[in-house]
C-alpha cells in the first residue's frame, strides 16, 4: 500500500536526521509547499564551527535535562538550518509545511511562525508546553503523524 503523504514526507525528515552530529537527539526537518521539498535542515553546530562528535556536548557534560537551556548548545535545530537555508537560496516557504521528526521547541516556534510556515507535521513530542500554547495562539496546525 503506497504511504500517505505526511509518511512519505516523515521518512524523508527521518532520512535527512542521519545527518546530524548531536550527541543526544537527532532531528531532521523538511520544509514542503505544493508537495514540493523545499529546503531541508539537521541539527549540528554553524558552518565552520567545530560539531559535537568533535567538541564534546556542553549540555551533556553540565547533565541538563531535555527541554532547558537550549542556549547552552553548538548546535541550531533542524528547523532553524531548514528555515536559514530558506534565507540562504531564496526560497519563499511562506504557507508551506514543516515536517520534523521531533516536536518544535518555543524558539523554532516563533522562527516558524514568523516564516508564514502553516502546518507543522512532527513525530516525536518534546517538552515544551509554551511551544504549543504560541502556535496554538497564532493558529498554526501542529500534526503528530
Amino acid at each position: 500500500m503506497r504511504p500517505t503523504w505526511d509518511e512519505y514526507f516523515m521518512k524523508i525528515a527521518e532520512e535527512v536526521a542521519t545527518r546530524s552530529t548531536c550527541l543526544r537527539r537527532r532531528v531532521g526537518a523538511i520544509i514542503v509547499k505544493d508537495k514540493r521539498i523545499l529546503t531541508t535542515g539537521y541539527n549540528g553546530a554553524p558552518i565552520g564551527v567545530p560539531h559535537c562528535e568533535t567538541a564534546g556536548c556542553l549540555r551533556e557534560q553540565l547533565k541538563i535535562p531535555s527541554g532547558e537551556k537550549p542556549e547552552l548548545c553548538r548546535g541550531l535545530h533542524a528547523e532553524q538550518n531548514a528555515i536559514i537555508q530558506s534565507a540562504v537560496y531564496g526560497v519563499s516557504i511562506k504557507e508551506g509545511t514543516i515536517y520534523s521528526t521531533t516536536q518544535p521547541c518555543v524558539l523554532c516556534s516563533k522562527m516558524i511562525i514568523n516564516a508564514g510556515i502553516k502546518d507543522i507535521v512532527f513525530r516525536e513530542s518534546y517538552p515544551d508546553d509554551l511551544a504549543v500554547s504560541i502556535l496554538q495562539e497564532a493558529g498554526i496546525r501542529l500534526r503528530q503523524v
